[in-house]
């Protein structure tokens, strides 16, 4: 988080709260917290770290990222 008068330290996850809320929480209907729970994690584990393409690696996933950059 940031501290006083440091705005840019919270930019990153202001966006992906931003890209979860817009593309995936406000077109889902949730009946029970235990729906919510599960799609949260789909959306992250399933599609933002595995498949969705970030432009800042090099438009490739984070998982592809990681593989192509391991030691």
């Amino acid at each position: 988080m940031s501290r006083k008068g440091e705005c840019y330290d919270n930019a990153v996850a202001e966006s992906f709260f931003g890209t979860l809320k817009t593309k995936w929480v406000d077109t889902q209907d949730y009946r029970t917290r235990e729906q919510a729970k599960q799609s949260l994690f789909e959306y992250i584990e399933v599609f933002y770290n595995r498949k969705r393409r970030h432009s800042y690696l090099g438009y490739v996933s984070p998982a592809e990222f990681e593989r192509a950059n391991a030691l």
